[in-house]
């Protein structure tokens, strides 16, 4: 990118009324000062987390932090579909995802930008499993069944990923008004279908290791019907490109041009 880009960061956040601040408070100063708006968008939560962002905002003097709630919990995707949509609307270049739970480190924001900010790239992801997961208290049945889907994923795509599974991403908001980001899964796997969108629509996907953290915050994510439905978001995948069915997500995804 020629000019100085348009950069928010959008927190998705349900039950962080603790994890919030530590989160915000970590943002790097340089970034902080860089980016247009920091967006936290509360799924529903019934805990505090809307108004601890909002009592955040107004204790920091934080103008750029806007902080919006879904009325009904709109799932983990659904709020991603929000946000996305928030940003190309808003005129931003860049999109990141930051979770408010605190397990992965804003101190990375940095060095996961520069790929997009020097136009390499389409879409970066912080890859756990490129870094020391273990070391950094990921379940060992995490840690396998991440290896296990991680393997699936890449065979059936035809990529070579370290993972497929972490929620730190960032996005070129160019990139993701050519896709129909709002036809994937409203629950966890709409991060493996946004991945597939990309792979058809010819789309560069890249990764950097991050530090893997995990506390004792709750986990909202049931491990066995996450796998379950990222196996079929790669069946429906892998029958669309056969030919047997129609998968509307991925009929709506632009074709890359023939080489």
């Amino acid at each position: 990118m020629s000019q100085q880009p348009k950069i928010a960061i959008f927190i998705p956040a349900y039950n962080a009324a603790y994890t919030l601040p530590v989160v915000l408070d970590r943002i790097p100063a340089e970034i902080k000062e860089k980016v247009r708006q920091i967006f936290v968008i509360d799924n529903a939560s019934p805990d505090n987390t809307w108004l601890i962002g909002v009592g955040y905002r107004e204790a920091k003097g934080l103008d750029k932090l806007e902080v919006y709630r879904n009325e009904v919990n709109r799932g983990y995707g659904g709020s991603q579909k929000r946000a996305y949509r928030h940003a190309i609307d808003s005129g931003f270049d860049i999109v990141v995802m930051l979770h408010g739970d605190a397990q992965y480190a804003p101190e990375k924001i940095p060095s996961l930008l520069e790929p997009l900010e020097k136009g390499v790239t389409d879409m970066v992801f912080g890859s756990r499993i490129a870094g020391l997961p273990l070391a950094g208290g990921m379940p060992l049945y995490k840690f396998l069944g991440n290896k296990f889907l991680t393997a699936v994923e890449n065979w059936a795509l035809g990529m070579d990923l370290s993972e497929f599974h972490s929620g730190f991403r960032l996005f070129s908001c160019e990139a993701l008004k050519k896709i129909p980001f709002e036809l994937c899964a409203d629950d966890y796997h709409f991060d493996t279908d946004i991945i597939i969108q990309f792979k058809i629509a010819g789309l560069r996907v890249s990764e950097l290791p991050i530090p893997t953290y995990y506390g004792t915050e709750k986990c909202g994510v049931n491990v066995v019907s996450y796998g379950l439905n990222v196996l079929r978001s790669v069946s429906e995948y892998l029958m669309w490109r056969w030919g047997p069915i129609k998968v509307p997500k991925y009929d709506a995804c632009p074709k890359p041009p023939a080489k």
